[in-house]
C-alpha cells in the first residue's frame, strides 16, 4: 500500500519533469551547446590515460550532445568509431547506474574497464564502484536500457521512490569497504544536498564549481 502511495505522489513530479533535463550527463556553454565530459577530451582518457582538457573549436555534435577534443587527431579517431570512445551509461555515475540512477559526472572520476570508459560523480562513487566492478556493470548495462532515453532528474527520483531489489544504502556499501580494507578510511566528500543536485544544479557541478575538489569550470 505504502509503495502504490509512493508511486501516485510521485507520478505528477516525474510528468512535470518528463520535459526537463537531457538524457546526457551535459551542461550549456555560452552558446547553449550541451557539453559532455565538461569538456573534456573522450579520447584522450584511451590514448593518454589521464582526463585532457577539449578545445571547443574542436567539437563533435551527436544528438542531444556535443564533445570537445584536445586534438584534430583525436577528433578523427572519434567520428570513426563514436561507440569506442564515448562514457558509458550517458556520462552519469557508473555506481549510480547499478540501480538505475542517472546521477553526477566528474571527467576526473574515472576508470577503464575491458575497453569501456566509466565516469563517476565523485570519489565516493569510484571507490564504490570498485569493490566490484563486473558486479556494477552487470546491473548497470542489464538497467540501461531503462533509463537511457528518460530525462536525467525524472529517472533519478522514479528510482529512488522505487529501488531496485539490489540497491544498497551508503551504509551498506562503507560497512563492506571497512570489513574487506580494515586499515584505509572511506573518502572524506561532501556530495551536497538532494535538492540542489537533482534540481538546482546540472550533472557535474560540484566538478565544475569545485565543491568539496578542485574547480574544473564549466565549458566555455
Amino acid at each position: 500500500m505504502v509503495r502504490w502511495l509512493t508511486m501516485l505522489m510521485t507520478l505528477p513530479l516525474l510528468a512535470a519533469l518528463s520535459g526537463c533535463a537531457t538524457p546526457w550527463a551535459t551542461v550549456p556553454n555560452r552558446a547553449g551547446e550541451p557539453v559532455m565530459l565538461l569538456g573534456h577530451d573522450p579520447v584522450a582518457y584511451f590514448t593518454r590515460g589521464e582526463p585532457t582538457r577539449g578545445r571547443a573549436d574542436l567539437k563533435v555534435s551527436l544528438p542531444e550532445r556535443t564533445y570537445y577534443f584536445a586534438s584534430e587527431a583525436n577528433r578523427a579517431l572519434f567520428e570513426a568509431d563514436p561507440a569506442r570512445y564515448e562514457p558509458q551509461y550517458g556520462g552519469f555515475c557508473a555506481s549510480g547506474a547499478a540501480y538505475a540512477l542517472k546521477l553526477g559526472s566528474d571527467p576526473t572520476a574515472w576508470q577503464i574497464e575491458g575497453g569501456r570508459l566509466f565516469i563517476f560523480g565523485d570519489v565516493l562513487g569510484k571507490t564504490a564502484w570498485q569493490l566490484d566492478p563486473a558486479w556494477n556493470i552487470r546491473h548497470g548495462d542489464a538497467l540501461w536500457p531503462e533509463a537511457r532515453d528518460r530525462g536525467w532528474r525524472a529517472q533519478s527520483l522514479w528510482r529512488y521512490a522505487n529501488k531496485v531489489p539490489h540497491y544498497r544504502t551508503g551504509a551498506q556499501i562503507r560497512a563492506e569497504y571497512a570489513r574487506r580494507y580494515p586499515d584505509r578510511s572511506w573518502p572524506s566528500y561532501d556530495v551536497g544536498s538532494m535538492v540542489t543536485n537533482l534540481f538546482l544544479k546540472p550533472p557535474g557541478w560540484r566538478a565544475a564549481e569545485g565543491f568539496s575538489q578542485p574547480a574544473l569550470g564549466y565549458p566555455e
